[in-house]
């Protein structure tokens, strides 16, 4: 048995020493290039794509565009792989999907025609979501080898590897490499995610004195990763050094500017060749495109595409009033432009996730409402009579669901939702946020009703009324979630539970333990 394993072994050793290995410089995006050595030259492109899939861990469809000698090194798209040059520099092109007439829609309102970034422009700020399961890097030629080595040897007879210093370094090395292309601060239950993945992937790597197996793995990562961030913040990464220095050794600061909702894109460095000068000359442009009768939605689209970096660095750093946000980016204001920031800030789809969600729920929803009494069963019967077995009304059943939420996770919304007569003005000055529905003066519900029928709905923040006509309630709530996560705000006091229960329930942004009331309504959903 150990005759074969010794062969098994040299067999693996003269395989690595034959090999004709090709090695490229892969530009991610413009704030990650990384090395990439690969076995032997792809005798396909497709072959090199896959290749790059798994070594970049990228969960994307992308095109290749190569670094041509003939053109002094300009880039050009790659189609033949017979014209990859020896040590190439490669550039990866995401290639967002395209909505297709078979999609199916969970809302009137998807219908309207939603401009998603453009590949040339996204490719330099995505940065993929924190995964359900973390899948261990590929790790240099040499590591990998020792690693495989180690793993026989720990199948034989259990012997765990002694790491030595140079083959921690190189490890920790990528794998902070990796975790931060999904976040610059990640948690504690990130740390331990990654550390289980990897004794779980290489178990020669396991500490037998450890309770889980990784507990040295995973403090030895806190460390490498503030080291990277260190690295990244000499560098001018500028979503590591908005956070730099805002401890004191007196009193440790609240305001230390980092993701708190797992905003994948929170801080993006400027594009290659862009200051601040020629991103604020694109946004007076845009300013000026939003004052014409009929603004050109690709010319908008591209332009704030190009100018998120400018937007985050105010929005975060400066944290302006909401009124001065509105002057500055009123394209930001707009139904489209809210689904594309929150893409852009989390590589979700708005609405779509949230009508998805929501609709899936809302039978289970409507059999919690009925099977509440005292108190909050009162309230939730005014909004159940107006629901009828045979209605198929998505609306009027998205509102009872979007109203009752509230009431059954223990919320006050009266200082939220408020009505007012078509033929009043509103006085908005006092509320710091809040949906106000438009009603006729004939409407006889109380002021605390459905209100199925309004002429209007309109999002307020900060006393200021920031949209309006748009259609519905439901649709209220879904872009005025959006606009909390473009503007960088916090939850409504009144109503944390709920919003919280949207984002990690109805969106899954966010991995941490529930609060046992929305954990509670979770657990009831699910039966």
């Amino acid at each position: 048995m150990s005759s074969y394993i010794t062969k098994f072994l040299f067999q693996i050793f003269l395989e690595s020493q034959t090999m004709e290995r090709i090695t490229l410089r892969i530009i991610v995006h413009d704030t990650d290039i990384r090395k990439i050595i690969l076995d032997g030259k792809p005798q396909t492109l497709d072959s090199l794509i896959e290749q790059l899939e798994v070594k970049l861990d990228l969960q994307y469809k992308f095109s290749l565009q190569y670094e041509d000698p003939d053109f002094n090194n300009a880039l050009v798209n790659l189609t033949d792989i017979a014209d990859l040059p020896d040590k190439a520099t490669l550039k990866i092109i995401t290639v967002l999907p395209t909505p297709t007439s078979g999609t199916p829609s969970t809302s009137s309102t998807t219908d309207t025609e939603i401009l998603s970034p453009s590949p040339s422009s996204w490719s330099s700020l995505t940065r993929s979501p924190w995964p359900e399961i973390f899948e261990i890097p590929y790790f240099p030629v040499d590591i990998e080898y020792r690693l495989r080595q180690g793993n026989l040897l720990y199948m034989r007879d259990k012997t765990y590897l002694n790491v030595p210093k140079d083959m921690k370094h190189e490890i920790l090395e990528k794998l902070a490499e990796t975790i931060y292309s999904f976040k610059s601060f990640p948690s504690d239950e990130n740390f331990q995610a990654v550390a289980t993945a990897l004794i779980h992937k290489h178990p020669c790597l396991k500490e037998p004195g450890s309770s889980s197996g990784c507990d040295g793995w995973k403090n030895s990562l806190k460390y490498k990763m503030g080291n990277y961030r260190s690295k990244l913040r000499r560098a001018g990464w500028r979503d590591v050094a908005v956070s730099h220095g805002k401890k004191s050794s007196q009193a440790p600061q609240k305001s230390v500017k980092r993701p708190k909702r797992c905003e994948v894109n929170f801080l993006p460095n400027f594009p290659d060749g862009e200051d601040e000068d020629s991103m604020e000359s694109k946004r007076k442009k845009l300013v000026e495109e939003m004052r014409k009768r009929r603004p050109d939605a690709v010319v908008i689209s591209q332009k704030m595409d190009s100018t998120y970096a400018l937007r985050r660095q105010e929005v975060v750093n400066l944290e302006p009033p909401v009124k001065d946000t509105l002057e500055r980016w009123p394209a930001l204001f707009t139904e489209s432009q809210i689904v594309a920031e929150f893409l852009r800030l989390s590589s979700k789809n708005l609405k779509i996730e949230f009508f998805k969600e929501l609709d899936k729920y809302t039978p289970r929803f409507l059999e919690i409402f009925k099977s509440k009494g005292g108190r909050v069963g009162k309230k939730l019967q005014e909004y159940l009579q107006h629901f009828t077995p045979r209605s198929m009304d998505v609306t009027v059943n998205r509102t009872i669901v979007l109203r009752g939420l509230p009431v059954i996770l223990g919320d006050e919304n009266a200082d939220f939702f408020k009505t007012c007569f078509d033929c009043d003005e509103p006085d908005v000055s006092h509320t710091s946020i809040g949906i106000l529905t438009v009603i006729s003066e004939d409407d006889p519900g109380s002021p605390d009703s459905l209100h199925l029928k309004a002429s209007g709905t309109a999002i307020i923040l900060e006393g200021t009324m920031v949209m309006d006509d748009i259609k519905d309630l439901p649709d209220a709530m879904c872009l005025l979630f959006g606009l909390i996560y473009a503007l960088n705000l916090e939850y409504p006091k009144q109503l944390k539970n709920t919003f919280d229960f949207i984002q990690r329930v109805l969106l899954s942004l966010g991995h941490q333990p529930l609060k046992p009331k929305i954990q509670s309504l979770k657990n009831l959903l699910l039966q």
